[in-house]
């Protein structure tokens, strides 16, 4: 399995990280990985793990077809998790992008849409979402089998990291813990066609990644495929300028570290450095 990503990464795949707030990347990871981890994701779907933090968001919204299963810190009880965090492509693909030197693993999440799963994931940022601020924090969606339209590709506002907006966390099964005075997100899928809007979206192979911003508006239709169901793994990553910010309305991270608000997140057990640039110092 490989360690370095499989294909280099441009400084015009960085340009368009920076202008655009998200990249698609192909073919970065090996075939060993990706098998790997399905065999992984397949594991924990129903797993009775004590640490494990399913949420069933088909069946919270009372959905009569298919299964939306999310599934996060998957790495802290699950060694294959672990061992991609940590050892996969992942953590350098989000250091260079972000042209940091060393960059700290955030937190893992499972993303699962069985075939005729008719649940969206709304527009929504992410930041809003943690107990984080900057944006140096890279999130790296990796695709497990083959992604289009139709089984739930996700779909980006090109340059809206850049807009200065921090719309309310949205939470796909509406956890009402996460209520908040911020704005809601727009739903930009009515808006299609304004000129005022770039959408991106890729049709994906396994193996290839989305990597997003913090900021950067993004959301999925449901899985409308009759047999294929939609599998990613998004990895996120912190660099330099993330500060820990435990605001009302934002998760729990596994693990329960005792930070300073306004402090750099530098819990090693928490928050272990995933790669480090080799010339760099500690």
């Amino acid at each position: 399995m490989n360690r370095a990503p499989l294909n280099p990464i441009t400084a015009a795949a960085i340009a368009d990280y920076e202008r655009d707030g998200v990249v698609c990347l192909r073919g970065m990871f090996d075939a060993d990985w990706i098998a790997r981890m399905n065999r992984a994701v397949a594991r924990i779907m129903d797993a009775q793990h004590p640490l494990a933090r399913p949420r069933e968001v088909t069946t919270a919204l009372g959905g009569k077809s298919g299964r939306f299963h999310i599934n996060s810190f998957v790495w802290s009880w699950d060694e294959d998790f672990r061992s991609w965090v940590l050892e996969s492509p992942c953590a350098e693909i989000a250091a260079r992008l972000m042209r940091a030197d060393e960059v700290r693993l955030f937190y893992d999440q499972v993303f699962v849409k069985e075939p005729q799963t008719a649940e969206a994931t709304d527009w929504h940022q992410d930041l809003p979402f943690w107990p984080m601020r900057g944006g140096d924090i890279a999130s790296v969606w990796v695709a497990l089998v083959p992604v289009d339209h139709e089984n739930s590709a996700v779909e980006y506002v090109a340059g809206s990291h850049q807009w200065g907006k921090f719309y309310a966390a949205a939470v796909p099964d509406k956890d009402p813990r996460f209520q908040s005075d911020l704005e809601p997100c727009p739903d930009f899928g009515a808006r299609k066609g304004d000129p005022q809007y770039r959408f991106l979206s890729w049709s994906m192979q396994p193996g290839d990644c989305l990597v997003h911003h913090p900021l950067t508006v993004h959301g999925a239709a449901g899985n409308f495929s009759p047999t294929r169901r939609r599998v990613g793994i998004s990895t996120r990553y912190f660099g330099r300028d993330a500060r820990w910010d435990p605001r009302p309305a934002t998760m729990k991270i596994t693990g329960d570290p005792v930070l300073e608000p306004g402090r750099r997140p530098d819990d090693d057990r928490v928050f272990p450095v995933a790669w480090r640039r080799a010339d760099a110092h500690a």
